[in-house]
C-alpha cells in the first residue's frame, strides 16, 4: 500500500495538467475527476485505517536531497486522517461547484480549473507531510495557486491589491517557519549524526528551552497569520471580498485548519518547553480572537464578511483546544476543525445562490423573504446555520465541548470567559438566517428554490453534516490513539500538579 498516498497525493495534480490540454467545455470534469479520485482514497484509508495502534501507516519514506537530510516520506495516522478527507471533499465540492457554474469564468476556464488542481495536492501533501522541509514547501505552496485564482477571476477592481496584501503577509510568516526549521533540523543533530527532518526522528531530541522559544515564535507566527488569528488577521477582509467564491469557500474551509494542524503536527511534540511556557499566550490570543470575531460578525451586513469574521472566531475556539494541552481538548480541536470546514463550503454556496436572487447582491440588507417560496433553500440553510453555531445535538457542539472541557481542566477563567463566544454565534448567525431568508422579500428579490444542479452541490455536503452530527465518534475513535500523545508532555510541563494527580 505505499503506493496509496502519492496515488492520492499527486492525482489532482496530474489531473489538473490534464484539463490544460482538454477542449475548455470539459476541463472543469477533468478536475473534477481528479479531485474523486482522492476523495475515494481517502475514503479507503477512513475505512482501512487501524487505529488501535495508534501509529503511523500507510507510509512512504525515500530519500530526496541526501546530503540535506531531506526525506520524501508521507504518512498517516489518526491527527490527519479526518483532516484528508475533509480536504478531498471540500475540494470536490468546489470544482464541481466551479465547473457547474462556469458562465463567469469563460475566459481561460482551463488555467482555473489547473490552479484548483494543484491547490488540492498542495493541501494534500502539507496534511500527509512526515518530514519538515517537505511539510513547509507544502506548506507555502498550497497559497500560490490562490494569488492567481484572484488576481486573474476575482471579482472587483481591488482584488490584485488585496491578494498581494494576502501574500505579504503569509510571505513574512513563511520566512519565519523555514529559518525555524532549517534551525530545528540542526539543532537537532547529534554530533558526527547526519542532519535530519524526519519529525519522527525531531521528536526524539529535546532541544533547549532557549531555542525552542524563538522557534515557537516563528512556527506560531506563521501558522496564526494563516488561520488567520487576532490581531494578525489583516489581510482578511480584502482577500475574503476578492476571492471567487468558490475559491473562497475551499480556502476558508480547508487552508486555515492545515495551518491549526500544523501546531500538532509540528510545534506542541517537537517543542514541549516551548509549548508550556507560551501556552496561556496562546490562549488569549485564541480568546481575543472568538470575541473579536463573534463581534465583528454581528457588526457587519456583507455575507462573505459575516462568515469570515465566523471563522475568525472558530478558529480561536480551535487553537484554544490545542494550547490547553489536554488530550480532550486536542481531540476537540482537530473534530472542530472538520466541522468548521464542513459548514464553511455549503454556507458560501448558500451565499452565492442567495446574492443570484438579489440581483448579485451579497448585502445582507438587500436579501430577504425566500423561506416560504424557497422551502428546500430554507432548510439546508437552516441545517448549515444550526450546526454553525454548535445547536446541541449537533458534531459542532460535541467538538466545542470537548475544548471547553480540555479548557476547563487547565485554565477556568479562560473557558468561562469563553463560553461568551458561544453565545455570540447563536446571535450573529441566525441574524444572518432570518435576515437572508425572512422578513420582507427584497426590492429585487427572485425567491426561487434551488435547482438540481445546485443540489448536485449542496445536498451531499448537508447530508455528511447530518451524519457526522449523529455520529461524530467515528472521527474522535481515529485520532484517540494518536492526538492525545501530540500535547502530553506539553500538557505535563504546563500542569505538573494535576499530571500528578492523574
Amino acid at each position: 500500500m505505499t503506493l496509496h498516498l502519492s496515488i492520492m497525493l499527486w492525482l489532482p495534480a496530474l489531473a489538473g495538467l490534464v484539463a490544460l490540454l482538454v477542449p475548455r467545455a470539459i476541463s472543469g470534469w477533468v478536475a473534477f475527476v481528479g479531485s474523486l479520485g482522492a476523495l475515494a482514497y481517502s475514503v479507503a484509508l477512513l475505512v482501512d485505517y487501524d487505529a488501535a495502534t495508534g501509529s503511523l501507516q500507510y507510509v512512504t519514506d525515500e530519500t530526496w536531497i541526501e546530503q540535506l537530510g531531506i526525506h520524501y516520506k508521507l504518512g498517516v495516522d489518526g491527527l490527519n486522517l479526518a483532516l484528508l478527507a475533509l480536504a478531498t471533499l471540500m475540494f470536490s465540492a468546489c470544482i464541481l461547484w466551479a465547473a457547474l457554474e462556469g458562465d463567469h469564468r469563460r475566459e481561460r476556464p482551463r488555467q482555473f480549473f489547473a490552479w484548483m488542481a494543484l491547490a488540492h495536492s498542495a493541501v494534500l501533501g502539507a496534511l500527509l507531510a512526515q518530514d519538515l522541509l517537505l511539510f513547509v514547501l507544502f506548506f507555502d505552496l498550497m497559497l500560490v495557486p490562490f494569488f492567481f485564482l484572484t488576481g486573474i477571476w476575482g471579482p472587483g477592481p481591488d482584488r490584485v491589491r488585496a491578494v498581494t496584501k494576502l501574500f505579504i503577509y503569509t510571505l513574512v510568516g513563511s520566512l519565519l517557519m523555514l529559518a525555524a526549521a532549517i534551525a530545528t533540523g540542526v539543532l537537532s543533530s547529534v554530533q558526527g549524526d547526519q542532519t535530519t527532518f524526519v519529525l519522527s526522528e525531531l521528536e526524539k531530541v529535546a532541544l533547549p528551552e532557549g531555542s525552542q522559544r524563538w522557534i515557537f515564535l516563528c512556527f506560531a507566527a506563521a501558522f496564526l497569520v494563516k488561520m488567520p488569528a487576532f490581531p494578525v488577521h489583516g489581510w482578511m477582509p480584502d482577500g475574503y471580498r476578492t476571492m471567487p467564491l468558490p475559491v473562497l469557500a475551499v480556502f476558508s474551509a480547508v487552508l486555515s485548519k492545515v495551518a491549526a494542524y500544523g501546531f500538532l503536527r509540528v510545534v506542541t511534540p517537537l517543542f514541549p518547553d516551548a509549548s508550556a511556557d507560551f501556552q496561556t499566550l496562546m490562549l488569549l490570543i485564541a480568546l481575543a480572537s472568538i470575541l473579536y470575531g463573534s463581534a465583528m460578525a454581528f457588526t457587519t451586513t456583507e455575507t462573505r464578511l459575516i462568515l469570515g469574521y465566523s471563522s475568525v472566531a472558530q478558529l480561536g475556539f480551535i487553537t484554544l483546544g490545542i494550547f490547553s494541552l489536554d488530550g480532550d481538548g486536542a481531540q476537540g480541536a482537530i473534530l472542530q476543525s472538520v466541522n468548521h470546514g464542513l459548514v464553511t463550503v455549503p454556507a458560501f454556496f448558500i451565499v452565492g445562490l442567495l446574492a443570484a436572487r438579489a440581483g448579485g447582491s451579497q448585502d445582507l440588507r438587500d436579501m430577504g423573504g425566500v423561506a416560504f417560496r424557497a422551502p428546500i433553500l430554507a432548510a439546508l440553510f437552516l441545517i448549515v446555520s444550526l450546526a454553525t453555531l454548535a445547536m446541541p445535538g449537533s458534531a459542532n457542539f460535541v467538538g466545542e465541548f470537548l475544548i471547553l472541557f480540555g479548557v476547563f481542566e487547565t485554565k477556568i477563567v479562560i473557558a468561562i470567559v469563553a463560553f461568551t463566544g458561544v453565545l455570540l454565534a447563536s446571535v450573529y448567525m441566525l441574524r444572518m438566517f432570518i435576515r437572508a431568508m425572512h422578513n420582507r422579500v427584497g426590492a429585487g428579490v427572485v425567491p426561487t428554490d434551488i435547482r438540481f444542479a445546485d443540489g448536485l452541490v449542496l445536498v451531499p455536503l448537508v447530508a455528511v453534516i447530518v451524519a457526522l452530527a449523529l455520529y461524530p465518534q467515528m472521527p474522535l475513535e481515529k485520532g484517540q490513539n494518536t492526538i492525545p500523545p501530540k500535547v502530553e508532555e506539553a500538557g505535563r510541563l504546563a500542569q505538573p500538579e494535576r499530571q500528578a494527580i492523574r
